[in-house]
């Protein structure tokens, strides 16, 4: 039986750590960046975020891990 592929559109989106917790970039950093949000809003989006372990298991599945 050949190797599990990884599933490429999930790789583009998470990174695993060395914990085995699942990363992702938060939403709404992509336009109307301007007054429009708060520097201290815009701050928190820049910082990573980590799935919970329901919607971790998914992304374990799509890398062919689970």
């Amino acid at each position: 039986m050949g190797k599990v592929k990884t599933k490429r559109a999930f790789a583009k989106r998470f990174k695993l750590t060395a914990t085995g917790k699942v990363k992702h970039a938060r939403s709404g950093r992509r336009h109307n960046l301007g007054p429009k949000k708060s520097k201290n809003r815009k701050r928190r989006l820049r910082k990573p975020a980590y799935l919970k372990s329901g919607d971790a298991i998914k992304v374990l599945v799509a890398f062919g891990l689970k």
